[in-house]
């Protein structure tokens, strides 16, 4: 293999160390030498660059995306060279041939999956974990690719219908808890989950692993124990929320990783506080994921997910789609939604909705929705439906449903042993894309508003998530490290805009945010895969992206 020298640019080598002026010698897949005046086959410009570790996302759902799009695109634009899928325990394996469209359809409802897509796009060669794995590393990836196995999979996998309905037998259990094992032993990164009362499933039916409970749960935790390696993922609900969770970690022994600690006033004041106190005592590895982005859905009263904590909301989905309409023009029940919107556990706020996108009203784009509802002389609610009445339900409204508390997000980023987390990327696609948090940190947050420090905001990016899954030589620039590199102008970078695209299988349309600034390449395990925003086709034939070695937990 020819080598690459990172040529006049900063290091910054993702520990936290002071940035330095050196080239990077890349041969063989890995970090070479780090120093002055180096040589290589062929030289990438970094003058005036940060050359930093590549950045790893842990929180996405590229599981079945990898499939057609081995580029994982948008988060390659952005400087990642890793991700871990199969959060929230909404993994595609292990599946029965007969449950592939019920995996299909929850997917659908959770993560905002087309069903189409999912079955057109995904082999369907493969039941088990390990088997995944194999079918995702035969294809290869352009990214790193890891993946946890999930709760609600395994228990669709073992009790069929059941998983619904009732708790699991000891037999059933065992059978799980064996094939944790056996996912951990090929190559997973962990055991993810969900508890949130805003994951409704099929037919409106909570999801079944809210259906199995934390006791079920901890019993499959336990392999990760017995083996002392990988990560436990889970989406907090009642039963599981932030008082209970270090208890739970420090039961199970390895590191846990919940979605997610929000700046909603109120929520990450107390959320912050119970995790400070349990860091001060010590002997905890739980890390809150953050995020800087406001959670910003684009909204259909045809799949209408920010509202399915309500229970007149989650009900539709017990019933035929073409009764949604009858529902939305019943003004008792109107009035039943608005009600139980203002009680849920994120209340709905009226206030932050905008109309996004309309063929009937273009001159409403981008338009409070408040503001639009008081010249009809209606309730916002009334005046969404009465819109999205007149064009089938295909009104799209724009929502910021969280993290919108700009003084929390600076709190929550300067705290300890919080990890970035929640960019959703490869989920809720056609609702939101957040695969730009990394350049979005490093422009919006680190140059614009300076709430940390480079080489801080650098180390969350790389080394701290490396850290976290002890994922063996990633995450820092030095010798005989793999050579995942990002090379980005810091006076540059910045998360580009958002656009609507028609390219998922069955013709299916999501947005994506394609074309950051600033980002000058991207070397994935010493191959270069992006130069000037532009992803390199040799590169893309090659798929040099491998599965992360993840060392055990001292």
């Amino acid at each position: 293999m020819s080598s690459i020298v990172i040529r006049g640019g900063t290091v910054i080598d993702g520990t936290g160390a002071p940035r330095r002026d050196a080239d990077v010698l890349v041969r063989d897949g890995r970090i070479a030498a780090i120093g002055k005046g180096l040589s290589g086959d062929r030289e990438i410009d970094a003058s005036g660059a940060v050359v930093a570790p590549g950045f790893i996302d842990i929180h996405t759902h590229y599981d079945a995306q990898v499939f057609w799009d081995p580029a994982l695109t948008p988060t390659c634009y952005h400087g990642v060279t890793t991700v871990v899928a199969g959060n929230c325990g909404f993994t595609i394996a292990p599946t029965r041939e007969k449950d592939r469209e019920t995996i299909a359809l929850t997917l659908e409802k959770v993560e905002d999956m087309n069903p189409a897509s999912l079955m057109e796009g995904i082999p369907w060669d493969f039941e088990t974990f390990p088997e995944y794995l194999a079918s995702v590393e035969r294809r290869g990836t352009l990214l790193n690719f890891s993946a946890y196995v999930g709760h609600t999979a395994l228990r669709i996998f073992h009790m069929g219908d059941d998983a619904y309905e009732r708790e699991a037998t000891e037999a059933e259990l065992n059978a799980m808890r064996a094939s944790v094992h056996e996912a951990m032993q090929a190559g997973a990164v962990g055991l993810a989950t969900s508890f949130a009362p805003t994951h409704v499933g099929v037919g409106g039916r909570p999801i079944c692993s809210r259906v199995g409970g934390v006791s079920e749960f901890e019993a499959m935790a336990g392999e990760l124990t017995k083996l002392g390696r990988g990560v436990i993922e889970a989406t907090l609900g009642s039963d599981f929320a932030f008082d209970e969770i270090y208890d739970f970690q420090r039961r199970v022994g390895v590191p846990v990783t919940y979605t997610a600690l929000l700046a909603i006033p109120g929520l990450w004041q107390h959320g912050s506080a119970v995790h400070e106190q349990e860091v001060a005592k010590g002997d905890t590895g739980v890390w809150p994921q953050i995020s800087v982005r406001k959670v910003t859905l684009q909204q259909q009263l045809k799949s209408p997910f920010s509202f399915d904590q309500a229970d007149c909301f989650s009900s539709l989905y017990s019933e035929a789609p073409e009764t949604r309409e009858v529902r939305y023009k019943d003004a008792e029940w109107r009035k039943k939604a608005i009600e139980e919107l203002a009680h849920t556990a994120l209340p709905t706020r009226w206030e932050n909705f905008e109309l996004a996108e309309t063929e009937l009203y273009p001159e409403l784009v981008d338009r409070k929705l408040i503001d639009i509802a008081k010249e009809r002389g209606e309730h916002p609610f009334d005046a969404m439906v009465a819109l999205s009445l007149e064009e089938n339900l295909e009104t799209r409204f724009r929502y910021v449903l969280a993290n919108d508390d700009e003084a929390g997000i600076e709190h929550l980023l300067q705290q300890k042993q919080m990890a970035l987390g929640l960019s959703d990327a490869g989920a809720h696609v056609g609702m939101l894309c957040d695969a730009p948090l990394p350049t979005d940190l490093l422009g919006n947050w680190v140059r614009e508003r300076e709430t940390l420090p480079l080489e801080s905001a650098v180390h969350k990016l790389t080394g701290e998530p490396a850290g976290l899954f002890r994922f063996e030589d990633r995450g820092v620039l030095r010798e005989g490290a793999h050579a995942d590199v990002c090379v980005f102008d810091p006076n540059e970078v910045g998360p580009g805009a958002i656009r609507r695209v028609q390219d998922f299988p069955a013709g299916a349309d999501r947005l994506t945010a394609d074309t950051p600034t600033g980002i000058r390449a991207v070397l994935v395990n010493g191959t270069q895969i992006s130069e000037n925003g532009t992803l390199l086709d040799e590169a893309i034939d090659a798929r040099p992206g491998q599965r992360p070695t993840q060392l055990g937990h001292s």
